[in-house]
């Protein structure tokens, strides 16, 4: 087992980014870290209301880009990192299409600069600082219903700028420890839930428009296919991997909790029928009334993904991670936080 002292994690304050900071500060973990220091830009998908530990004197933030050389080179040494996890990304696939520009400068010339300044330290200290790079499975492209999971043998077949740019990301830092022998870690994950991630995402937007009893857009006829992930297995499953991986391996990490889109609607829609009524006023009396009544079917967008899957059998099987939460747990967990 690998012990780190001193962490660099690049956008901590993001969704899955400030959970896992929220972990270790918590020394929910037996590796006993030193400095643990979170890189952040601060756009608009950092993670509200953030309840890092400040008072904790191993943490410690900068607001700066992951593209800022002098900025990331700096930290490395002052703090003495031996190990960057890589969160920091733009990951919203329909950003992504209206805009692709910020997802190649950050998810592919971001990535670049990363892992350029950590050779450079390892060259210039004779360290083996470790770059750990946290990627999606939207990289291996859709899947048929019947089609086995992705495995970490998987073609690239990215079908929007995001997955795209998440992929290109994903060669570079192979090649860096290919080409230039940097310690690398890649692990590629299905969708993330839970609390406080970011409204623009499938599941917060769904419940905060049910909440707020307003409609409910889903693409297509809402029959597209993903594997759902609770964030803080995700955050436990990447601990695994920093302190037990084997240094050049990439593993996949999946929540084995495969639903449609639409049957995740249904079912958000129905716990809030239990949990907050939805009352409408008719003929001067309040009558119940399903949130399901929101839903509404819009036009699919480009290069919509049919189905995701990942085999974690990799990671059960080497590293003796599996999910704790089912996606029933983890959706009543998740409008719970919503509801307060």
């Amino acid at each position: 087992m690998r012990y780190i002292k001193n962490i660099l994690i690049t956008g901590g304050s993001g969704f899955i980014g400030s959970n896992f900071i929220k972990m270790i500060l918590n020394d929910a973990c037996s590796n006993k870290f030193e400095n643990i220091i979170n890189l952040d830009k601060l756009t608009y998908a950092a993670a509200n209301d953030v309840d890092f530990n400040i008072n904790d004197p191993r943490y410690k933030f900068f607001r700066g880009d992951i593209c800022d050389e002098n900025l990331v080179k700096t930290i490395l040494s002052k703090f003495k990192i031996d190990s960057v996890v890589n969160f920091a990304a733009e990951s919203h696939v329909d950003n992504s299409i209206e805009n692709p520009n910020e997802f190649i400068q950050t998810n592919i010339l971001g990535t670049f600069n990363l892992l350029k300044c950590v050779h450079e330290l390892n060259l210039k200290k004779n360290e083996k600082s470790i770059f750990f790079h946290v990627s999606t499975d939207e990289v291996f492209g859709s899947l048929e219903k019947d089609d086995p999971g992705f495995t970490e043998n998987n073609s690239y077949k990215p079908n929007s700028p995001y997955s795209a740019s998440k992929a290109s990301s994903d060669h570079l830092v192979r090649a860096w420890h290919k080409t230039y022998n940097l310690p690398i870690l890649i692990t590629n994950c299905s969708n993330n839930f839970g609390p406080n991630q970011n409204t623009e995402k499938l599941i917060p937007k769904i419940i905060k428009r049910a909440i707020n009893k307003k409609s409910i857009s889903i693409y297509g006829d809402g029959m597209n296919i993903r594997d759902w992930l609770y964030v803080e297995d995700h955050c436990k499953a990447i601990l695994k991997v920093l302190t037990e991986g084997v240094i050049g391996e990439t593993y996949n990490i999946g929540g084995a909790n495969e639903i449609t889109n639409i049957d995740i609607a249904n079912s958000i829609c129905e716990y809030l029928d239990e949990l907050l009524p939805y009352n409408i006023k008719s003929l001067g009396n309040l009558k119940k009334q399903s949130y399901k009544s929101l839903i509404t079917f819009v036009k699919d967008r480009p290069g919509h993904d049919y189905r995701y899957s990942i085999d974690s059998t990799k990671i059960q099987k080497n590293l003796n991670w599996f999910p704790i939460e089912t996606f029933d747990s983890g959706i009543k967990k998740t409008i719970a936080w919503y509801l307060k």
